[in-house]
């Protein structure tokens, strides 16, 4: 830890009031679990249903210690070496094409250097020159294969990789690092191992309306509350995609945006679509009653 981060982050309350300020709501349960990983410079690993802000806590994690958000978006398929650097072939190549025509001779090592190497986000992260470390995000881990989970062991354990043709990299400032999940499979024990471990539910309805207040410009109270509770109960259907907190913020500027200050039935059936994602789930909703969502029943 580097005393800009200490000097930062004296404390947990510290943090959530530094998180508030970007408009990021932390309850002290997540703030303690986002300072530890900050603190100690150990991963953390957030998992909660989607749309509870596993993302945004990266992000304003960020936003709150001023210093650079690295994100990785994983996905099935995805390789190391897409994740961690690339090879410049077309310069490589150019190079190889100027040697030749000047008569000489380039050696393998000085193809494969430095200067034709392309960091990508997890080289970018370790190489972060500070003055606070980089926040690596590495978003919906769980989409990634069994192989690309492995790799991952030696970053998170030590904050280095390797590089065949050039040996270890290690980063000189490690990078405050935040992996999310949604569940999709389970996680190997041996990533577990290696981080903290926060599970972010869905939060209460007054915290859903002070997040839509903050996030949504000229949401007021009323609205605000309603489109909260709204969630909630649409929470309590047998949904595909119950909607989280970033619906319920979709949901509120949709609302705003067709100049709406009060949700009502017509209001609700209109804009549907901000905070329901299955045409399953829309007909479940229509068939149950929009009244009842409402809480009008």
């Amino acid at each position: 830890m580097t005393d800009e981060l200490a000097a930062r982050l004296p404390d947990v309350a510290t943090l959530v009031g530094a998180l508030a300020e970007t408009h990021y709501l932390a309850d002290e349960s997540l703030g303690t679990a986002l300072f530890l990983a900050a603190r100690m410079g150990q991963p953390i690993l957030l998992e909660g249903e989607p749309g509870v802000g596993k993302t945004e806590a990266a992000k304003a994690l960020a936003t709150a210690l001023d210093t650079a958000l690295v994100r990785l978006q994983c996905y099935e398929g995805l390789t190391a070496a897409e994740a961690l650097y690339e090879w410049n072939y077309p310069r490589q190549l150019l190079a190889i094409r100027l040697a030749e025509s000047r008569g000489e001779m380039l050696r393998e090592t000085d193809l494969f250097s430095p200067d034709y190497l392309l960091p990508r986000p997890l080289l970018t992260a370790l190489d972060h020159p500070g003055p606070r470390p980089a926040v690596l995000l590495i978003d919906e881990v769980d989409r990634g294969d069994d192989e690309f989970e492995a790799f991952l062991f030696e970053l998170l354990a030590e904050s280095s990789v390797t590089i065949p043709e050039l040996g270890t990299r290690r980063a000189a400032l490690p990078p405050v690092v935040v992996l999310t999940s949604n569940r999709t499979r389970d996680l190997h024990d041996a990533l577990k191992r290696r981080c903290l471990y926060h599970w972010i539910d869905y939060p209460d309805t007054e915290r859903v309306a002070e997040i839509i207040r903050r996030r949504v410009p000229g949401a007021d109270v009323s609205l605000a509350r309603q489109v909260a509770g709204s969630v909630a109960r649409l929470r309590e259907l047998d949904l595909v995609k119950p909607p989280g907190v970033a619906e319920a913020i979709s949901w509120a500027a949709a609302l705003r945006v067709l100049g709406v200050s009060e949700l009502g039935k017509e209001a609700a059936e209109r804009t549907a679509g901000a905070v329901l994602k299955y045409a399953e789930d829309l007909r479940t909703v229509r068939e149950s009653g929009f009244a009842g969502v409402l809480g009008d029943e």
